[in-house]
């Protein structure tokens, strides 16, 4: 694919946005971060938990469901990310355009071999400065499921469990 540019860009965002499509980045407090493609551990897990998910939304019309790569932008000038899953209530749809824009009700992120503290850290820090209202952390190698609600202003950590995730939002159980 062969971009033609006018003119260089003239923010970090517009620089984020004329990345090839399918490129695997996200711009985060103004840095742009790369990625290489999941391995196979890494896409089965995302993979039965959309699967799980979807039918779970579509059954109960209760919003809609999206994989990665899909972008989300938290706002237009420094923060734009892909999540594994993504998923917005139907009250909310407004916000998904040809992406998202604005915050999600629920992200799911799979451990790869080097973004542990990316995931744990740098986007579960991003995440709770915009009030994500719940985001999960499987981490495929070990089965665990990290959830982390945003309740009074932060994020509560809930206990880890292994192989499955309870959603206190959806009022559900899924496994991986």
């Amino acid at each position: 694919m062969n971009i033609f540019v006018e003119r260089p860009p003239r923010t970090i965002m517009e620089e984020y946005q004329m990345l090839p499509e399918g490129t695997l980045a996200e711009l985060i407090n103004g840095k742009i971060y790369m990625s290489p493609s999941p391995i196979k551990r890494h896409q089965k897990v995302i993979g039965k938990l959309f699967s799980q998910l979807y039918q779970h939304f579509e059954n109960q019309n209760l919003g809609e469901v999206y994989m990665a790569p899909f972008d989300v932008y938290l706002d237009e000038h420094s923060n734009a990310v892909q999540p594994d899953i993504i998923f917005v209530k139907q009250e909310n749809l407004s916000i998904v355009k040809d992406h998202i824009h604005g915050i999600p009700d629920l992200v799911v992120e799979v451990l790869s071999g080097g973004n542990r503290s990316h995931d744990l850290k740098t986007k579960k820090d991003l995440y709770e400065k915009f009030q994500l209202k719940e985001y999960w952390v499987i981490d495929p190698d070990t089965n665990e499921a990290i959830i982390f609600v945003f309740e009074n202003g932060a994020y509560q950590q809930l206990p880890t469990t292994l192989g499955s995730v309870t959603s206190p939002m959806l009022k559900h159980t899924f496994s991986f």
